[in-house]
């Protein structure tokens, strides 16, 4: 607030500091006051952030523990074959995969067919540039039931023509078209993509000319173009434990029950690649000692924010969240098997509430032993623990719970606060622009009283006979 340094010229007076002083008085204890209640206010907004972020955390860790599939992974650990052409199989369990041990040989490796120009004397196409058919027609390509697509061949149409028209239909099922030049032919190469024993690429014609383009002759018998021995398509063939199994394609589904085996090569000498399905222990602990790391830090926070002399000291909301917590980890499971608390899986509590890993009961790699899957339903059931800590913490960090409410009612105190202080202020300077009012009214009268006197004296002292007291 500005201040107005000319009061007291009149009348020599230091009203300034009286002005001062008076504003001071009813000033500087109300902004103290202000200045402590929004420190106060902040501290334990702070202090309310600090609980709802450490809850926050929690409830992420809780969302896991609720989704039963985080308790029903496997993983396959295969041990390959001891070679340098690389990897024997690949595998991908799903969660329902009963865990043991095969041994897994890639007996061979499934192929699609490959058709290529039979030779002729003369050759059928000495270049790319031969036309294919003066008038064109429709070539027909199929692989196996469920494979086919039809080609236009536009009169004209030379061998690259054809190539490339093969390459670029948006039908395609899957062939690649080629053209491999000997020096005195041009014999184009066709690749199926669809394996399978029986399923080899047949490509017939509505126009006799196309017969040199085709696997079978428009008229019948064979075309200009063949299959080779070796060049069929072929099935995969494997073997777990000794048992043989036939796929159409590399990847089998199901050889083993709720697993997929990809066979990534042909075995030499009938080695093996070793496989282990086991439960996925190592997610599971990480994720229960992540819950219990969580779970102390909410502990460690309601009791460091309201122990004496922080905000939350005494705080009734703390006092509640804290016996909830207490409340809910001491749930009675359901349809969780052996266990019939958290306490049964290897989880303690101590003196001070926190969580730690024990054995009185029995350890968690014992209760992981014994009863894996239902450590998932101790957490993840309709009875589970984490159910009931999703509601739980769902009061106190959603967007409607009891922590935002919290937070945004301190916000909302702050906020009032400010506007608080700028009211004072205003009032404060009508209060200094009252009393510079009422001051300079005195200063004026003074100053005249001063101007007075000495009017009067100065009177006095020019009259006969008047004598001025010496001091």
């Amino acid at each position: 607030m500005p201040l107005i340094t000319s009061a007291g010229i009149g009348s020599g007076l230091d009203l300034e500091s009286i002005i001062q002083a008076s504003v001071d008085a009813e000033n500087v204890p109300k902004m103290n006051a202000f200045v402590k209640k929004e420190e106060s206010l902040k501290v334990e907004l702070s202090a309310v952030g600090e609980i709802k972020g450490a809850l926050s955390k929690l409830q992420d860790t809780i969302e896991d523990l609720a989704d039963p599939d985080n308790f029903n992974k496997r993983i396959a650990n295969i041990t390959q074959p001891t070679s340098d052409d690389g990897d024997l199989i690949s595998v991908s369990p799903t969660s329902d995969i009963t865990p043991g041990d095969f041994n897994i040989e890639v007996v061979e490796l499934a192929q699609g067919s490959r058709a290529v120009s039979n030779d002729a004397v003369p050759p059928i196409f000495t270049s790319t540039d031969d036309v294919v058919s003066a008038s064109g027609g429709t070539l027909s390509f199929s692989a196996g039931p469920d494979k086919s697509f039809d080609l236009t061949v536009d009169a004209g149409a030379t061998l690259a023509d054809l190539r490339d028209a093969i390459n670029d239909s948006d039908d395609n099922f899957g062939i690649t078209a080629n053209i491999v030049n000997t020096g005195t032919e041009s014999k184009l190469v066709l690749t199926s993509s669809v394996s399978g024993t029986g399923n080899d690429l047949v490509i017939t014609n509505d126009n006799a000319e196309l017969d040199n383009v085709s696997t079978e002759a428009n008229a019948g018998g064979a075309g200009g173009i063949g299959i080779a021995a070796g060049s069929e398509a072929k099935s995969a063939v494997i073997k777990v434990d000794g048992i043989e199994i036939t796929n159409d394609t590399n990847t089998f589904k199901d050889a083993v029950q709720d697993m997929t085996i990809t066979a990534k090569r042909q075995s030499v000498d009938g080695e093996t690649a070793k496989l282990a399905v086991e439960y996925d222990r190592e997610s599971a602990t990480k994720l229960i000692d992540e819950f219990i790391a969580n779970y102390n830090n909410v502990i460690g926070q309601l009791g460091f924010q309201s122990r004496v002399g922080k905000p939350l000291n005494s705080d009734a909301t703390i006092r509640s969240l804290s016996a909830q917590l207490v409340n809910t980890l001491s749930t009675n499971l359901t349809d969780a098997g052996p266990f019939e608390s958290i306490f049964d899986i290897g989880i303690g509590v101590k003196k001070d509430g926190y969580l730690e890993k024990s054995s009185l009961v029995r350890s968690l790699n014992t209760a992981m032993d014994e009863n894996f899957d239902d450590i998932g339903k101790a957490f993840a059931g309709d009875g589970g623990l984490a159910k009931q800590f999703e509601t739980l913490l769902g009061n106190y960090v959603d967007s409607d719970g009891i922590m935002k409410q919290r937070e945004s009612n301190l916000n909302t105190q702050i906020k009032d606060l400010e506007d608080d202080v700028i009211n004072h202020e205003f009032r404060m300077g009508e209060l200094e622009g009252r009393l510079r009012k009422q001051y300079s009214g005195l200063d004026v009268l003074l100053a005249q009283m001063q101007s007075t006197q000495t009017y009067l004296s100065a009177q006095l002292s020019s009259l006969p006979g008047f004598t001025r007291n010496k001091s």
